[in-house]
């Protein structure tokens, strides 16, 4: 069994990869062996969580550096500072992301622009760039991987004024399952993860007031929020052998919300 789930060696790339449930993938990954690089458009954020996490685990693990990838320039960035580091990648995890919130009637078309272009523009254009590195790494026995962040609110239709954002994650669902049918002949799968409340940034505003995040917890039919552990047990599950047959699905890790009635 251990075998089975045994992804050390790999190399993963984590967009976002410093915050939230990025920083517990990094963890995860470094965690079970892999060569992690993380990214995102604040480096020196980047580099202070790869050295954290490599004075945990006493090794030189982690590798952190700045990319936008709002842009075409940026994900050229992104390529060349992968490319610098391996000749290889075993692991793709599109995470990065962003949200706006605005009452609808005032929401900007600037927020639903911005949205979209990190959410779904970047994730697909990183993925096109990548292809050639994943491809080095894929077999039939062992594919590479892709795992896309979607999120619960790709699933269910409600906006809480982030009209872009919820939009953005069913876009990242849907892309997950179109990708997942074009890339299989090339030995690498794609999946996504769509979790429910987890403590990051983004979801701060709940998670670090107890009484939202009281009410964020009845609303989780396990009755609490996730945790490092969940996105761990997921992606090592996603990345390895055990696996290594899964392509196209959209796994919620979201403590029973998505089938609520």
């Amino acid at each position: 069994m251990s075998e089975l789930f045994d992804i050390s060696g790999k190399t993963a790339f984590v967009t976002g990869g410093a915050s939230g449930i990025g920083l517990m993938a990094s963890h995860a990954f470094a965690n079970a062996g892999c060569t992690v690089l993380i990214a995102s458009r604040k480096g020196a954020v980047c580099k202070g969580a790869a050295e954290a996490i490599n004075n945990e685990l006493g090794r030189e693990a982690v590798h952190g550096f700045a990319v936008d990838l709002a842009s075409d320039e940026g994900v050229a960035a992104a390529l060349a500072e992968v490319s610098s580091r391996t000749d290889k990648l075993d692991i793709l995890m599109n995470n990065a992301g962003a949200t706006w919130g605005a009452p609808m009637g005032e929401f900007p078309r600037s927020g639903w622009d911005k949205i979209m272009n990190i959410n779904v523009t970047g994730v697909f254009m990183l993925t096109q760039a990548l292809l050639p590195l994943l491809e080095k790494s894929a077999c039939a026995e062992d594919p590479a991987r892709i795992v896309n962040v979607g999120s619960i609110v790709g699933t269910r239709a409600v906006g809480n004024n982030a009209w872009s954002y919820a939009a953005s994650k069913a876009a990242v669902h849907h892309l997950t399952k179109i990708l997942s049918n074009e890339l299989a002949a090339r030995q690498i799968t794609v999946n996504a993860i769509a979790p429910g409340p987890f403590p990051s940034r983004m979801m701060a505003y709940v998670t670090e007031n107890e009484e939202l995040a009281a009410l964020a917890r009845a609303d989780v039919p396990l009755g609490r929020l996730g945790e490092p552990s969940d996105i761990a047990g997921a992606l090592q599950y996603l990345c390895s052998k055990a696996g290594a047959f899964v392509n196209g699905a959209i796994l919620p890790l979201d403590g029973g919300m998505s089938t609520k009635s």
